[in-house]
């Protein structure tokens, strides 16, 4: 049981050390990817307006509703009308 108790007490240290190195790694690479996480979720691109993503609603206004060319009631925005 002594010569346990001894290797242990050898062996210690070095564990410990080992530990430390392992632990401050992670440390490492954990403030690392935070980093990066933080840059990639902040990270805006600058607001540009191009003329193909506009929509031409006035289009739609004139086109019947599917639900009206089937015959069925529908109100002013062209919903099923519930009564």
């Amino acid at each position: 049981m002594d010569e346990i108790s001894k290797l242990l007490q050898e062996a210690k240290p070095l564990y410990l050390a080992r530990k430390r190195t392992r632990n401050r790694i992670k440390a490492v690479l954990c403030t690392f990817v935070g980093v990066i996480m933080v840059g990639v979720v902040s990270y805006r691109q600058p607001a540009t307006v191009d003329m193909k993503d506009w929509v031409d609603y006035g289009q739609y206004e004139d086109e019947m509703s599917p639900l009206e060319k089937v015959g069925l009631p529908v109100d002013e925005y062209g919903l099923l009308m519930v009564s």
